[in-house]
């Protein structure tokens, strides 16, 4: 009774259960997953955008900032000179030059000395001696005639304005100055001295310092010759530095003004310059913002937002998984049950309903084809006298059995295999002539004897089976139930021909197939 046993466990039912589809969880991660693909590239196309946008917003400013820098250093330049011109213009007027020192100096600086950051401001002869100071009748010793801001006007009288490099002033306390210098002529046109003025950096320090670019951000001031005057955040070494080799100012040659990204050779911070040459005067503006400071604001947001949006969409694909889960236990509950509705529980045939859809089908079928259909009828023989033998579960156990070897025998497609009731099966067999049906009613027979399952109320000493065949040649005048009816009455007389055989409707006894020994 082990194979009894076994084939009337619960595992042995769920192995007939049809596979189920998964293909509908699938569907629904696969979707979930593209959404959360195609939502997160959005994501990124947005913080890509709003990268792009602060780098225009600081490329703006930066330009901004390098105007209103040129602006207002060439405007006070351009006083300076004016300034300077005027006494120029003095110094060839006769009536001036026969004043006395203190007239002279009174009608010709004019209290040029009380302008802020204003170092020093003289007239020096064709020999380098100052002759007039705007802030002495006594003119301030020292000869300069070796001093780049009179060689220039000496050399060449077409300079016009000259702007030197920085360098300590001789005038006043040593402070970090720049010279303004222009060409006194004599009235042939000969070089007659220069007139100076001396422009503490103090005034340049002062208007960059009021300006913020970020914690690594910069702005610089250079000569049109790469040699710095001031810079933000201000550093002493660096004024007056030589950076014409630098990859920076070879940019700011090129063209007037400009936007471009690069690696600072001064402290290796990468940054975003704008620049812009003077349109009067020959210096340079650069404002540089440094990447880091531009992309913060931008990084934060980024981080936000991207972590909500990664914390979103992982919950989004979570709960259509657990949704998918839910699907597939739904589609396994759904598919219990149409098994349940369409399979006998005990032996995982299929049940009566089962078969009379069946047998519509393949008789409709049968029909078109004119193909023979064959049917047969299956009873366990003295199932009652079992029962009360050896109690309802052996009974169980035993339609188990013969239920599996049933299902054995029958494999093709089309074939289906049916509990009619109780201890009696049909079997359906389309385009099956008798002697097909008769060799697999004979499999099932011996199968069922194989076993060999005890059974003292039976002559033969253990279970066994009959079974009725019929075969019809389907045509519109029969009906399924007469072949079925048929297979009914072959059951009946192989039952009366001794059991444990089967029997074709119609035929004697002696024509009735034998049961085979062993």
């Amino acid at each position: 009774m082990e194979l009894v046993d076994g084939l009337a466990s619960p595992e042995r039912r769920t192995l007939i259960q049809p596979r189920l589809s998964m293909s509908g969880p699938r569907i629904l991660f696969c979707w979930a997953l593209a959404v959360a693909l195609c939502m997160s590239g959005i994501c990124a196309a947005i913080f890509f955008q709003a990268r792009v946008d602060a780098s225009n917003h600081a490329a703006e400013t930066s330009g901004n900032l390098a105007v209103l820098i040129e602006r207002d250093v060439e405007r006070n330049l351009e006083l300076y000179d004016l300034s300077m011109q005027a006494v120029v213009e003095g110094l060839r007027d006769p009536e001036v030059r026969n004043l006395s020192a203190h007239l002279k100096r009174q009608a010709l600086f004019d209290r040029a000395l009380t302008a802020r950051y204003l170092s020093a401001m003289v007239v020096i002869d064709g020999s380098g001696q100052v002759v007039l100071d705007a802030a002495s009748d006594t003119p301030h010793a020292g000869n300069f005639a070796d001093f780049p801001f009179f060689t220039v006007h000496r050399d060449s009288p077409s300079v016009g304005l000259y702007i030197s490099n920085p360098y300590h002033s001789t005038f006043r306390d040593r402070p970090l100055s720049i010279a303004l210098s222009r060409r006194v002529s004599n009235p042939d046109g000969s070089f007659a001295g220069v007139v100076l003025i001396e422009l503490d950096l103090n005034y340049f320090r002062a208007l960059l310092d009021g300006l913020s670019l970020g914690s690594h951000g910069s702005i610089s001031l250079v000569s049109q010759k790469g040699i710095v005057i001031m810079r933000q955040p201000y550093s002493a070494a660096m004024v007056g530095l030589d950076i014409s080799l630098a990859a920076t100012v070879r940019h700011f040659r090129t063209t007037s003004e400009g936007i471009f990204t690069a690696t600072a050779s001064i402290d290796g911070v990468r940054r975003q310059y704008a620049f812009k040459n003077f349109q009067k005067l020959p210096l340079i503006v650069m404002v540089a913002k440094a990447e880091q400071d531009i992309y913060t604001q931008w990084w934060d947001r980024a981080i936000r937002m991207g972590s909500a949006m990664a914390i979103f969409c992982a919950v989004f694909v979570c709960v259509s998984v657990w949704l998918g889960m839910q699907q597939r236990d739904c589609m396994r509950a759904e598919a219990e049950l149409r098994m349940l509705a369409r399979t006998d529980e005990l032996t995982g045939l299929n049940n009566r309903r089962t078969l009379f859809e069946a047998l519509e089908h393949e008789w409709r079928r049968a029909r078109r084809t004119r193909n023979p259909f064959s049917l047969l009828f299956i009873d366990i023989d003295s199932f009652k006298a079992y029962n009360d033998t050896y109690g309802h579960q052996a009974g169980d156990d035993t339609l188990a059995a013969v239920a599996c070897c049933i299902s054995s025998n029958v494999s093709r497609p089309g074939d289906s295999a049916a509990r009619y009731g109780g201890e009696e099966f049909v079997i359906v067999l389309p385009d099956t002539d008798e002697a097909g049906a008769l060799t697999v009613a004979e499999k099932i027979r011996a199968c069922v004897s194989a076993m060999n399952i005890a059974h003292a109320a039976s002559v033969y000493g253990h279970v066994t089976v009959s079974i009725g065949a019929a075969t019809r040649i389907a045509n519109q005048d029969t009906e399924v139930d007469t072949v079925l009816q048929t297979a009914d009455q072959a059951l009946y007389q192989a039952k009366h021909a001794g059991r444990d055989r089967v029997a074709v409707y119609g035929e004697e006894a002696t024509a009735c197939l034998r049961r085979r020994a062993g």
